[in-house]
């Protein structure tokens, strides 16, 4: 225990007077840690967690017995569990919660349906829904990178979960137990995350399990179409960034499989360089919400873990916009963040005379290639 957390637990200790046959448990607040303390148990800041808490309160139920459980006590319990990935037992046992296994799983549950809902969640995870707001996102991509035309990031993840039970059914799993196997062999879901260059999510996918190639998940995806809807209305000049797994499209653009001159060497440079931020988002996100980290598992039916990362992300997305530190845990030295990038290229080649929008898509990357090979050559 450091130093600060011992003195609060002194200094509380000698002012809380426990009474026989009071039935409300005695509490600690939250609130009295120190700044440093307060984040590095819960992961926001007090102003943040307090704004947190007001806007679940209409979401979250508080019945009148003497013993139930607060809406503050609620959240800092669940944001406890996002931010440690502790087994429920422990956070529940903490000297802030003093709480059982049950209630602390109420708690988390009750939070997690209300980070979901879709006023808050579409509040805070959105991707641009008008020619502004991609202009802005667009804009603010230049600034950072010097790469025109991008508008987000895109990989996937995997967030390890517990095997799910073998009974299929619409409820628990919709689908087999064996397709949440990953390429590692261990169970997981497959998340896509698109992210914008301040490193906040503007797209989450956490429906397909461990298995499923990333394109397919992207080809179900709404961006996915909303893009291909755009460009289908001459909005040329938006793009987002994925690597050699994904399809070349005038929308989405790739590395050059096997690039033949200076040019497009540097594009490729660029273009691995700017998809970078993909990975540092995952990389924040997971270090930020530990319940998300390999070795933490996620304890949860499949539906359930989708809406936790959901959760998790709303509240990155928060962490981000309030700039909020990011964590830095020095006794974390090896873990795995889940982006796998040992899938066999697509092959640009198949269908090409036949396939319009790898044409348009080659040729969109052709001109970027030559705008980045410009800009190196009117640079000193």
């Amino acid at each position: 225990m450091d130093f600060d957390l011992m003195a609060y637990f002194v200094n509380i200790n000698q002012q809380m007077n426990y009474t026989r046959n009071n039935f409300q448990r005695p509490t600690y607040d939250a609130f009295a840690l120190t700044d440093r303390l307060l984040m590095k148990n819960f992961r926001l800041s007090k102003e943040l967690t307090q704004y947190l808490i007001n806007i679940l309160k209409p979401y979250i139920v508080v019945d009148s017995r003497l013993s139930s459980i607060d809406i503050q006590t609620k959240v800092l319990v669940a944001l406890n569990f996002f931010a440690t990935g502790s087994y429920q037992t422990s956070v529940g046992n903490s000297r802030l919660m003093n709480l059982s296994q049950s209630s602390v799983s109420r708690c988390v549950k009750e939070v997690v349906a209300a980070l979901n809902q879709p006023e808050i969640f579409n509040t805070w995870v959105k991707f641009p829904s008008n020619i502004q707001e991609l202009d802005e996102v667009r804009n603010e991509f230049y600034k950072k990178t010097e790469f025109a035309g991008v508008i987000g990031c895109l990989d996937c993840t995997h967030i390890a979960i517990v095997s799910p039970s073998k009974n299929l059914n619409l409820v628990e799993n919709q689908y087999p137990e064996y397709m949440y196997v990953n390429r590692k062999s261990y169970h997981s879901i497959n998340v896509q995350l698109v992210c914008d260059s301040n490193l906040k999510v503007l797209n989450v996918s956490a429906l397909f399990p461990g298995s499923t190639h990333d394109v397919h998940i992207w080809n179900n995806s709404n961006v996915s179409i909303m893009l291909e809807e755009l460009h289908a209305h001459n909005y040329s000049d938006y793009f987002l960034l994925g690597d050699s797994g994904y399809p070349l499209r005038p929308w989405l653009l790739t590395p050059i499989a096997q690039p033949t001159t200076a040019a497009e060497e540097n594009y490729n440079k660029n273009q691995m360089y700017v998809r970078s931020v993909i990975e540092r988002c995952n990389g924040v996100l997971k270090m930020r919400f530990r319940c998300l980290l390999k070795d933490r598992v996620l304890h949860y039916k499949p539906e359930k873990a989708t809406a936790i990362i959901n959760a998790c992300t709303v509240l990155h997305n928060m962490c981000i916009e309030r700039n909020i530190v990011e964590v830095i845990d020095e006794t974390v030295e090896d873990f795995d963040l889940g982006m796998y990038h040992n899938q066999e290229p697509l092959n640009e080649h198949v269908n090409d005379n036949r396939n319009r929008n790898l044409m348009l898509g080659r040729r969109q990357r052709d001109r970027i290639v030559g705008f980045l090979q410009n800009r190196n050559l009117i640079q000193p």
